[in-house]
């Protein structure tokens, strides 16, 4: 099955009959998933979901960002569904579905990023990799990019191509760097405040569309914000001190091991981006370019005028990105060695 890489005219048209869209064929759309779970480091609960046609030979396997669910996600499977694929989408640890990690489940947290990298690699070995696939793709978004690409340098052909949306190898801070390792280093010692929210934040409240920083999309913000209210055991808060320093070191982390991805990687920057540090991306892509398998262009693609979450943005941000998206797949869709391998891998 070809995949479509031009924009259905609905994709530039979305937002004007959002509500019809999501309480018809979306909703009919995520009444078809199929959910599963499997046990994470430690013996947490790892929830993921998986949409599938018997005639979809190839799979987009997408890791979310920080307090995301699946559950937030069915728009962009439905629309790479209409494209050819099945998707599988997971539940990091500490949110969504997924098991929690402190009494407080509202605290972002994680004892080790390594951690969700490890589920991450369980979950591509023991849910994606059996069912056979032709040709594995990848689909990351912020938390979630930092994720991929570490187990992209632990295993760089267990995907054919991998997209990163404003991936987080860096976090915008609200003060000066040194500052905050310095804080981060003093709570570090104490385990009272070390897992306790962040300076600044708190549990989950609602936020008005017109102070948030993620996408200009109302209607997209207004159904996240509407899901994780109805839905309590969802919702997630500001991170712990600890969460924080983990995720900058893994960052770098990321950064640092860039040489040993091989896979095929497409860098998509939010122009008008609040949550990750933008400079990140570019260290990235050098070190790609350093090693001889530069990243899609070079260097980012910046997505003008987008907030962070892209692909939650407004139709005609969020459409370009996901044509950008469709058209790097099928430059690699089922070529050579690559897809040989995914066969054999499958």
């Amino acid at each position: 099955m070809t995949a479509s890489i031009l924009s259905p005219d609905e994709w530039l048209t979305r937002e004007t009959q959002f509500a019809a869209f999501a309480t018809g064929p979306l909703l009919d759309f995520w009444r078809t998933r199929q959910e599963g779970e499997f046990s994470g480091v430690d013996e947490v609960p790892i929830r993921y979901v998986r949409f599938s046609a018997p005639q979809h030979q190839r799979v987009v396997v997408i890791s979310p960002g920080r307090i995301e669910s699946y559950v937030k996600y069915p728009e962009v499977a439905y629309d790479l569904f209409q494209c050819g694929y099945d998707v599988m989408i997971i539940d990091h640890r500490g949110q969504g579905r997924s098991g929690r990690l402190l009494a407080d489940s509202h605290r972002g947290h994680v004892v080790n990023f390594a951690d969700y990298v490890e589920d991450f690699t369980r979950f591509y070995q023991q849910a994606v990799q059996p069912l056979g696939y032709r040709q594995h793709f990848a689909l990351a978004h912020s938390m979630g990019g930092a994720i991929l690409a570490q187990f992209l340098a632990r295993q760089p052909q267990a995907f054919v191509a991998a997209a990163l949306c404003a991936p987080m190898f860096g976090i915008y801070l609200p003060m000066p760097d040194w500052m905050a390792h310095r804080i981060l280093n003093w709570a570090e010692k104490r385990p009272n405040v070390r897992d306790y929210y962040a300076v600044g934040t708190g549990q989950w409240r609602p936020l008005p569309y017109m102070v948030n920083v993620l996408t200009h999309s109302r209607e997209r913000y207004r159904r996240a914000v509407r899901y994780y209210a109805d839905y309590p055991e969802l919702q997630v808060g500001g991170p712990t001190y600890h969460w924080v320093r983990e995720s900058i070191q893994a960052g770098q982390q990321a950064i640092a091991e860039a040489a040993e991805i091989a896979t095929p990687i497409l860098l998509l920057q939010a122009g008008e981006e609040r949550v990750v540090d933008n400079r990140s991306h570019q260290a990235f892509c050098q070190a790609l370019s350093d090693a001889g398998h530069p990243c899609e262009g070079g260097k980012p693609r910046v997505i003008q005028g987008a907030r962070h979450e892209i692909l939650f943005e407004r139709d005609a941000m969020r459409a370009e990105a996901l044509n950008a998206i469709l058209r790097f797949y099928a430059q690699h869709a089922f070529s050579g060695a690559d897809a040989a391998d995914n066969s054999i891998r499958g």
